[in-house]
């Protein structure tokens, strides 16, 4: 079931039976905070990066990536509201960038930008043509009825209760992950000065 509870995803492979995966996609949602911390998956993301033809991440899927330590010093992007939690694990943000890539990383900005970036990774693939088929597909000609999807559209007051309700929606549990998430990034500071 996903976070929402909307959405029942069947997996037919767990981690460990996933060994060396061509593609990984590392979502974002709530329970970012947790995945930080969860050596089983950052241990897992690190091993199978060092063979993906391509490691990418949708909205704060990137702090993972980061907590993993596949992001240092590496251009990147996620949801604006954790700008600042990516750069703190090591990567350089592009908060004006809706996809970012760096070799065989790629990383997307807030949410619907896991749209714009199942494209260029599906025009990589299989070819722009392909890419544009499946884009007309599925008819995305997106025509917002308001013009505020990124922070330098949105105004002060849209910028504020935006804001509020992201701090709202953050779940008890895993903002209290925060001050472990921030020790781990410490010592690995210390360890690697970087």
């Amino acid at each position: 079931m996903t976070e929402g509870g909307v959405l029942l995803l069947g997996v037919s492979h767990t981690v460990a039976e996933t060994p060396s995966p061509d593609l990984v996609l590392v979502p974002g949602g709530a329970t970012t905070p947790g995945q930080m911390v969860d050596d089983d998956v950052l241990s897992w993301l690190r091993k199978v990066h060092e063979a993906t033809t391509w490691t990418a991440s949708v909205c704060t899927g990137a702090l993972i990536l980061g907590a993993a330590g596949i992001l240092k010093g590496l251009p990147a992007t996620t949801h604006w509201y954790k700008m600042g939690v990516l750069k703190i694990m090591g990567a350089r943000p592009q908060p004006d960038q809706r996809v970012v890539r760096s070799g065989k990383i790629v990383t997307a900005a807030g949410v619907s930008a896991g749209i714009d970036l199942a494209f260029w990774l599906a025009g990589e693939i299989h070819g722009r043509a392909q890419a544009e088929a499946i884009q007309l597909v599925i008819e995305y000609d997106p025509h917002p009825p308001f013009d505020a999807g990124h922070m330098s559209k949105a105004s002060e007051e849209t910028q504020k209760l935006a804001k509020k309700m992201m701090d709202d929606s953050i779940p008890g549990d895993q903002r209290r992950l925060v001050p472990k998430i921030a020790w781990r990034r410490f010592i690995d500071l210390i360890r690697t000065g970087k």
